[in-house]
């Protein structure tokens, strides 16, 4: 009795300690065995008590009468489906005939509460099956990649959803993105991870940092081309413009249009093209665009205009020609100028970390979701990195990326290295680097201090 009660205290102890220190251990060992018989004992007594059961059909009210038997209760939607993951449960549920998707995502917060999990979200797989998706503990507080994710070409693990999942950048489904958010929100980080990402894949990076190179300088070694000043970057830009309609003249050549040619023969774009003839993909990261639509002088307004001009060109045309853009600022608001509401029209993807006021928050969700706006105005000052991303069809998530220091993101660059490629078009912006610098050497953002 004694042994048996010295194991008891300390498989508590245990679960007490992993709860504290490492939340997803203690999941993975207690928390999800636990939370599946809270959710079978519960189940239906909370559906009824949350609305999301329908009263007995006709044909069984007649039978029950017929063979004088008790009146049949509600229903709730089946559980066809019971998984436990890494991060909380995953129930998929057979709808009753009556209910539709939208009751179960407005009743996610009250199934939270009643289940007692962290959180609660729900999508719609197909007609009358739904995706009800818990987690059971705070999933941004301490981001854990999961060791595998699904890997495809322009496709790039940047962060965790707070419902475990992992968010992509997926470039081929959503071609150019804005990420907005203030001072020290976490922007630097999800654009390290971003280069991250890409830095193993055959793509070339183009970096605009109007801040004299001091974010994308240190990863230079994995970019074909950088500008860190408004003059360069015009220059830079137009250049791109030209390697665009160079990139289409060699889709026109090689579509052989005829009446004989099988449609599924006939290019549009360059992932139609064959892999000996694809041009490298093109990856246009801009690091503040707000410095590129300021001006003080009429020579600075003119340059302006055709930086912007630029910018929009490509992101109306430069999908096809396989350019992306990925556009990031603390406000991109009417107040930058003419041609700015264009530009963020075209930009489907949308991220915003911790803003300062809901104007900036309107400026990314405004025309996609008022809830997103509300959510992104929410997010504290000690938390740092978490943001809310959405895109056109209205959808939005809270994500976080996990943290990866400028020395990680330089070593990482300097290690695939030799897959720059070089684009003959971006060659005179093409930066110059000498040899990496050691790993221990520590290379953070601020100045040494001097004596």
């Amino acid at each position: 009795m004694t042994a048996l009660t010295v194991a008891l205290v300390l498989v508590v102890a245990s679960a007490v300690i992993l709860r504290w220190r490492r939340p997803a251990w203690y999941w993975l060992a207690f928390g999800a065995a636990f939370a599946a018989l809270r959710v079978l004992v519960r189940y239906t007594s909370v559906m009824d008590a949350c609305g999301l059961t329908v009263p007995p059909s006709r044909w069984r009210l007649t039978l029950a009468r017929i063979t004088n038997r008790p009146v049949p209760e509600s229903r709730a939607p089946r559980i066809m489906r019971i998984r436990p993951t890494r991060t909380g449960l995953v129930l998929r549920l057979k709808l009753r005939p009556g209910q539709d998707a939208f009751d179960v995502s407005t009743a996610t917060d009250r199934l939270r509460h009643s289940f007692s999990m962290y959180g609660v979200t729900s999508r719609e797989l197909r007609s009358g099956v739904v995706e009800v998706r818990m987690t059971g503990y705070d999933v941004l507080k301490r981001v854990q990649m999961p060791a595998k994710t699904d890997t495809a070409p322009m496709r790039v693990p940047v962060a965790l959803r707070e419902d475990g999942a992992v968010h992509y950048r997926d470039y081929r489904a959503v071609p150019h993105g804005l990420t907005l958010g203030a001072t020290e929100s976490g922007k630097s980080v999800y654009q390290r991870n971003l280069v991250a990402g890409l830095a193993p894949m055959n793509v070339a990076l183009v970096g605009i940092d109007c801040k004299q190179g001091v974010e994308l300088l240190p990863l230079a070694r994995r970019f074909s081309a950088l500008a860190d000043n408004p003059d360069t970057a015009l220059d830079l830009l137009e250049a791109l413009v030209t390697h665009m309609e160079g990139v289409y003249q060699l889709i026109r050549a090689q579509q052989r249009i005829t009446v004989n040619v099988p449609d599924a023969e006939i290019a549009a774009d360059i992932w139609d093209l064959p892999d000996h003839l694809r041009p490298v993909p093109v990856v246009v990261l801009v690091d503040e665009v707000a410095e590129l639509a300021l001006f003080a002088t009429k020579d600075e307004e003119k340059r302006r205009d055709r930086i912007i001009t630029a910018l929009v060109r490509l992101a109306q045309l430069g999908r096809a020609a396989g350019i992306y853009l990925e556009i990031c600022g603390q406000r991109f608001g009417s107040e930058l100028g003419k041609g700015i509401t264009m530009l963020r029209a075209q930009l489907t993807g949308r991220t915003a970390h911790r803003v300062n006021d809901e104007s900036s928050a309107n400026m990314a969700f405004g025309d996609i979701s008022p809830d997103a706006v509300l959510a992104a105005i929410q997010i504290p000052t000690d938390t740092p990195g978490i943001a809310v991303t959405g895109d056109s069809s209205g959808g939005w998530a809270r994500i976080r990326a996990p943290h990866t220091s400028l020395r990680e993101a330089v070593n990482l660059c300097n290690k695939h290295a030799d897959r720059t490629p070089d684009l003959p078009a971006l060659a005179p912006f093409r930066p110059v680097v000498g040899t990496p610098a050691p790993s221990s050497e520590p290379l953070v953002k601020a100045a040494p201090a001097t004596v």
